[in-house]
């Protein structure tokens, strides 16, 4: 089974360590500012996801405001 969640970026901090520049990406459950989202805010009324990565390629997919779907699938153990 499968479960979606809808999450919007909500703040992305770019911190220089040396030569290494990571980045912090925040992301928290849409609220309900739109139909879709009043759906996904009804069954997931709060959350954040916290990100951290080198891979700038990565970070500038994750924009700042913009909406993700979040699917968690149970990983095999």
């Amino acid at each position: 089974m499968t479960v979606r969640a809808k999450f919007r970026v909500d703040s992305v901090q770019r911190t220089k360590h040396g030569v290494i520049e990571t980045h912090t990406i925040k992301l928290r459950a849409v609220a309900s500012d739109s139909p879709e989202n009043a759906e996904f805010w009804y069954w997931t009324p709060s959350g954040e996801i916290v990100l951290q990565c080198i891979n700038p390629d990565v970070a500038a997919e994750l924009d700042l405001g913009e909406e993700f779907y979040v699917d968690f699938t149970r990983a095999s153990t």
